[in-house]
């Protein structure tokens, strides 16, 4: 009942006023992050420590404050997107290059979409089916809010996206026309010892497998694509071509690509990454090397 009051009567309409004035709201959120609530900041204080460690300390401290700058926008944008139009979303979303999905389009084999929660992810999830020249799909796991749930995937979905939880996403698989898949792979895995382990940012970190086992079992075309922020408001996606035939690459070549640009985009834009999640709350496997080759052998021996 809170959760629909709260919907219904601050948060809609709030989503209704233009973004020059929900930017005012930003920057009094900003205020208040770097004051009196410190949301999660022991948090995004030692993920910026660790990914940076050649980084002053000083230096640091205007990563973590430009982090809560632009997540303080990132909440005002999350709250327009609940009823910003079609044509606005394309307006401050520029595709920087459209020629890369209208080739993959005419090639007539579905692709999966990746990229991970850096600058405006929730702007291109909703304008995902204006942007791609496919049927579009995004995997996702429910809120355990189910009002909050049910209402942002409604959200979503209203320029022709369809979202599919991640326990389900086999289902999408079986149509028989190219679709597009959105997935974003650099939230924490729920089992360490599930995870293909890798460096980034300095540190061992276990990634979310998926990419690379859905582009082996149903042989999709991936596709990195990178958001940049151009200023408040207004930003830049460009698509990068990581494979055409997974099955082609060795075991862990894909999603070592795609982490690696995920990387390269942070440290580009250090402060437009979502720092407050805890990313490296797994710890590293004792026999490490042996779970990393028996996951090889296993891999192999399905897809190889």
């Amino acid at each position: 009942m809170m959760s629909a009051i709260l919907y219904y009567c601050v948060v809609y309409p709030l989503s209704l006023l233009p973004l020059w004035i929900l930017y005012r709201i930003s920057d009094l959120l900003f205020l208040l992050f770097i004051s009196v609530l410190p949301y999660r900041k022991k948090v995004v204080q030692s993920n910026i420590e660790k990914s940076f460690p050649d980084v002053s300390t000083k230096d640091q401290a205007v990563l973590v404050r430009g982090f809560y700058r632009h997540f303080s926008d990132l909440l005002i944008e999350g709250i327009k997107n609940l009823s910003i139009s079609k044509k606005e979303l394309q307006k401050r979303l520029h595709i920087s290059n459209p020629e890369i999905m209208e080739s993959l389009q005419q090639k007539g084999k579905s692709i999966l979409l990746v990229s991970g929660h850096f600058n405006n992810w929730e702007w291109f999830i909703t304008g995902q089916a204006s942007i791609v020249p496919f049927q579009s799909f995004g995997i996702g796991m429910p809120l355990s809010n189910g009002f909050w749930d049910k209402k942002l995937t409604e959200r979503r979905q209203r320029f022709g996206l369809t979202v599919v939880n991640a326990h389900n996403y086999k289902s999408m698989f079986t149509l028989k026309h190219p679709i597009s898949v959105l997935v974003l792979s650099d939230q924490a895995p729920s089992d360490g010892r599930k995870s293909y382990w890798m460096d980034f940012l300095h540190q061992p970190t276990p990634i979310l497998f998926g990419v690379e086992q859905m582009a082996n079992e149903f042989d999709l075309s991936v596709v990195y694509f990178t958001i940049n922020k151009i200023k408040r408001g207004h930003y830049s996606v460009e698509f990068q071509i990581l494979t055409e035939e997974p099955k082609s690459l060795p075991y862990g070549v894909l999603t070592e690509k795609h982490v690696k640009l995920l990387e390269e985009s942070i440290i580009e834009q250090p402060c437009n990454w979502l720092w407050s999640h805890k990313r490296w709350k797994r710890e590293v496997p004792a026999d490490l090397d042996a779970l990393k080759a028996a996951q090889k052998s296993k891999f192999e021996d399905k897809y190889r």
